[in-house]
């Protein structure tokens, strides 16, 4: 892993979002804003961070590699902990469908949805899917994303969920983005287990589930927890299991009905529930009463024309919130930062602050890594974005169109828009 020496000086603003765990409610508005801000990162781990003028009397910048980040903020990389980002083939036409008025599940039980990609994935090559999965990690570099979250759940198999969870390890080696590895074989229910979902779950626990944590193929186990695909007391069991193999657990949950997976995961104690369109406010509270981080998804609502997530209510009662892109060839193919950061606040309304939040020291919380990225402390790693403007607000400002013109990540320049490339490092 390349690591490297950074002095950034001279930032209109040095937005910290300083904490080491999960912000939940109030809390979400508090971004610490330094102005006129330095950062010092030694050896890929963030040294020092304070004013440029009190920076500059410790440390000599003949030692660093400079920036000057005059009429630019400069805030910690953005962590996107929900995402599917290797996968097979493409379902543009699903996407055609839904706009004439099919929905999400009716596209599902005729074999399409979910079980498309599983088709176009377990057909691709490692290779294939490497080199798209790169490409991918490319673009979500270029929104300022230094850590990601990679799903499985395209194959629902032994071989191909392997596959799926080796690629990821893989692209992690070989890219700077950070991949944050969840085995999601409970993905959906194959066409040869419909009506026979216990069977399928006991698939996954004794022949699937052993293979990923014996080889710590992955650090997450994931389910979802919905109508027509696996129930309440089914995902107790393949989440319970994993946490007895020592993985932790997260899931998806109440998207499409109020099913009780908000309550599911506040009873397992999951680092995160995702989705929650239709969580009830008992569950919602009781994932704030167990710690639980509300990871929401309004790119896919957006492009499922549903109803948002109730962001606004969860924060105003104490929830943690992050947000995520939940990049996926079907529901929401979009790794697009400023379009979730758009829908948050126009549509879900969350505030600038609590937004970028959400996107930082929260989705950190949301992959378990708020004590090592997820902001601008002394101790953490060297994971910075630059914007092009001198102001955070800017971000959800500029509609749309990314605001990012530098990426560091472990304290090495890994993207710059001014030079229109990535740099070579890789880890």
């Amino acid at each position: 892993m390349l690591k490297g020496n950074i002095l950034i000086k001279n930032a209109s603003e040095v937005v910290t979002c300083s904490g080491f765990k999960a912000k939940f409610g109030k809390e979400m508005s508090d971004l610490s804003v330094i102005h006129d801000g330095a950062v010092v990162i030694k050896d890929g781990i963030i040294e020092a961070v304070g004013k440029t003028e009190e920076i500059l009397k410790t440390y000599k910048e003949t030692d660093f590699q400079v920036i000057d980040a005059t009429g630019k903020a400069v805030l910690p990389g953005f962590v996107d902990s929900h995402t599917h980002l290797v996968f097979g083939g493409y379902r543009a036409e699903e996407f055609s469908w839904r706009l004439r008025g099919d929905n999400y599940m009716e596209i599902m039980e005729r074999g399409g949805g979910i079980l498309s990609s599983v088709r176009s994935t377990k057909a691709a090559s490692k290779k294939e899917l490497f080199d798209a999965a790169i490409k991918r990690l490319d673009s979500m570099l270029s929104f300022g994303v230094t850590t990601v979250e990679g799903k499985s759940g395209y194959g629902l198999d032994l071989d191909t969920e392997i596959k799926q969870l080796e690629v990821m390890e893989e692209v992690d080696l070989n890219h700077p983005v950070d991949v944050v590895k969840t085995f999601l074989g409970a993905h959906a229910v194959p066409q040869e287990y419909k009506g026979k979902e216990d069977e399928f779950i006991d698939y996954m626990i004794k022949d699937v589930l052993p293979v990923v944590a014996e080889r710590n193929l992955a650090e997450f186990c994931d389910i979802f927890c919905e109508k027509k695909v696996f129930n309440v007391e089914q995902s107790r069991r393949l989440l319970k299991e994993a946490q007895e193999r020592g993985m932790k657990i997260k899931l998806h949950a109440d998207e499409i009905v109020q099913l009780g997976g908000a309550e599911l995961a506040a009873e397992l104690g999951a680092i995160s529930a995702d989705h929650l369109l239709q969580a009830s406010d008992d569950g919602l509270k009781k994932m704030r009463d167990n710690g639980v981080v509300a990871t929401l998804l309004p790119g896919t609502a957006f492009s499922l024309k549903e109803n948002y997530a109730r962001a606004r209510y969860m924060i105003d009662n104490g929830c943690a919130v992050a947000l995520a892109t939940d990049l996926n060839p079907g529901s929401c193919f979009t790794e697009s930062i400023p379009l979730i950061f758009a829908l948050s606040t126009l549509y879900m309304k969350m505030t600038t602050e609590e937004a970028i939040t959400a996107f930082t020291i929260n989705g950190a919380a949301a992959v378990d890594k708020a004590d090592t990225i997820g902001s601008i402390d002394k101790g953490k790693m060297g994971d910075l974005v630059i914007l092009e403007f001198p102001s955070y607000h800017f971000i959800p400002y500029h509609i749309g169109v990314s605001t990012v013109e530098k990426v560091v990540k472990n304290g090495v320049l890994v993207f710059d828009k001014e030079k229109e490339g990535y740099s070579n490092a890789c880890k």
